[in-house]
């Protein structure tokens, strides 16, 4: 079976998508149409802009769900996925490919929630780090020994057996990085993010995202999106819905969802968007997964 993929954030590069909206009516139509919801020329940042101008959430976000919506809607008519998912911001990619969501719902959704979080990142100073070579138990048995009133810090991402992100208060985890260390891990990866995503940290977003959410129409999707709350296929909208708000404070459970995939029977996993990170991630949780991106 194929499934489809889609990056998060971190998977921006400058000039993504210039192949695209030259080569393609398609793509420049739906580039176009995102400059004029956005109100302002994304579409200059991306092909021309900084890395500095790039790396703003407010930019980001809605930059990789463009580049990786649109690589997959220009793609051929058989080569739709039987199966998706999304990293993180990425699930949205997803079920607009997937069909649940229209282009334009889908990237306002993605706009607002970059400007929740932007917001909630401002008003708590927090931070992300990758820790390598530990056993997920033992990161989440000294993230919750640490983790008090003044600070927090959680699991956010599960990204391949070895490789788990970290989330919380700049306090709580400069603590957890050096007790991991202390702990074993072969490495404690300060990122470079502006806040705590995947966090109790992201609350306030939430309730704006929620909003946001519960004002836009859902559909059935053609095919099963798998969720990052629990790495489960979903088909039913107001589910869809309730996982999404969710997922803003939650983990990313990415190991989980790429084993429930192949398990249902995935043979063909097409990463759609920037980077190559999820075809690593996916190597990683299954050697014998066959991963690749578009073209």
């Amino acid at each position: 079976m194929k499934a489809f993929v889609f990056p998060g954030q971190g998977a921006q590069f400058v000039g993504m998508g210039k192949d695209l909206y030259e080569n393609s009516t398609l793509a420049k139509e739906l580039f176009e149409k995102a400059n004029e919801i956005l109100g302002y020329r994304i579409t200059d940042i991306m092909f021309e802009g900084t890395d500095e101008d790039l790396r703003q959430t407010k930019v980001t976000q809605p930059a990789v769900f463009l580049h990786s919506v649109i690589s997959a809607l220009c793609m051929e008519e058989d080569a739709q996925p039987e199966m998706a998912a999304g990293h993180s911001l990425g699930e949205f990619s997803a079920l607009v490919v997937a069909g649940a969501l229209s282009f334009e719902d889908g990237l306002k959704l993605v706009y607002a929630r970059a400007m929740a979080m932007q917001k909630a990142c401002e008003a708590a100073p927090s931070t992300m780090a990758a820790i390598i070579g530990m056993a997920d138990e033992k990161v989440e048995e000294i993230c919750s020994a640490i983790t008090n009133e003044s600070k927090v810090v959680v699991a956010a991402n599960y990204n391949c057996p070895g490789q788990i992100v970290i989330s919380g208060s700049i306090e709580g985890i400069n603590e957890a990085c050096e007790q991991l260390k202390a702990a074993g891990a072969k490495r404690a990866l300060p990122l470079k993010v502006g806040g705590a995503f995947h966090s109790p940290l992201m609350n306030p977003a939430k309730i704006e995202l929620e909003a946001a959410i519960n004002a836009t129409e859902f559909h059935t999707p053609k095919c099963p999106v798998y969720q990052n709350v629990d790495a489960l296929p979903y088909t039913d909208p107001e589910k869809i819905k309730a996982n999404l708000v969710a997922q803003l404070t939650a983990s990313v459970r990415w190991t989980q969802t790429v084993k429930n995939m192949i398990a249902d029977g995935a043979t063909d996993f097409t990463e759609c968007g920037p980077g190559a990170v999820l075809q690593g991630l996916i190597k990683k949780i299954n050697k014998e997964a066959n991963a690749h991106g578009i073209g």
